[in-house]
């Protein structure tokens, strides 16, 4: 369900009064649009399980192409002979909002940007899909940076919007043990750190 007339008249009204202060606080520009984006995200169909925790803004939007990596395995050592596909990786590229090229998603998980920035997340939480056939939404937080570009900010990353990925129901056995397969796959990221916000608005309004 997308925001109700109330919600985004409620986020247009913070929108501006934030630009309209920008006068009187040494808020920038960037950080009151990122708090309007903030507010667009906690309207949208993201379950409150994978919401992050308060004090998170949102710092980047970005869309994945690629595959997820699978290989077929013994389910346990308890059953060798039961088989299942397992999730190796994904391998995807990290598109911005324009569509221009901004990194790679592969094992860890990792997201490198093309600056050299990297973190490196794992599971938190995870809802099932809208859409039928598609790999879970999820909810991550970051166990490790790397670099001083665009991600040395990120704690938390949701997967939202996941079209594909998921592998066969068939197709893994003990004739097939250790085959990859990789499965297409699209997904958005949004990237969350904590927020910075002026003495203004800590004191006047939060």
């Amino acid at each position: 369900m997308s925001a109700t007339f109330g919600e985004i008249i409620k986020l247009n009204f913070s929108l501006v009064f934030s630009l309209l202060a920008l006068s009187t606080s040494s808020v920038s520009e960037e950080t009151a649009i990122a708090q309007y984006t903030q507010g667009i995200a906690n309207s949208s169909l993201i379950p409150n399980s994978l919401k992050v925790p308060s004090g998170q803004q949102l710092l980047l939007k970005a869309s994945a192409k690629g595959t997820q990596i699978y290989v077929c395995k013994a389910k346990s050592a308890e059953y060798p002979v039961e088989y299942e596909w397992t999730l190796k990786a994904p391998d995807a590229v990290l598109l911005n909002e324009q569509g221009q090229d901004l990194g790679k998603h592969y094992a860890g998980p990792t997201w490198e940007a093309k600056d050299g920035s990297k973190v490196i997340a794992e599971v938190k939480s995870k809802a099932n899909a809208p859409q039928e056939g598609a790999i879970p939404w999820l909810l991550l937080g970051v166990r490790s940076h790397e670099g001083n570009g665009i991600f040395r900010r990120v704690n938390w990353i949701q997967r939202i919007n996941t079209v594909g990925g998921k592998p066969p129901i068939q197709g893994c056995n003990n004739s097939s043990q250790n085959r990859e397969i990789r499965v297409n796959y699209t997904a958005d990221y949004l990237f969350y750190g904590g927020k910075t916000v002026s003495r203004f608005f800590q004191n006047k309004y939060y």
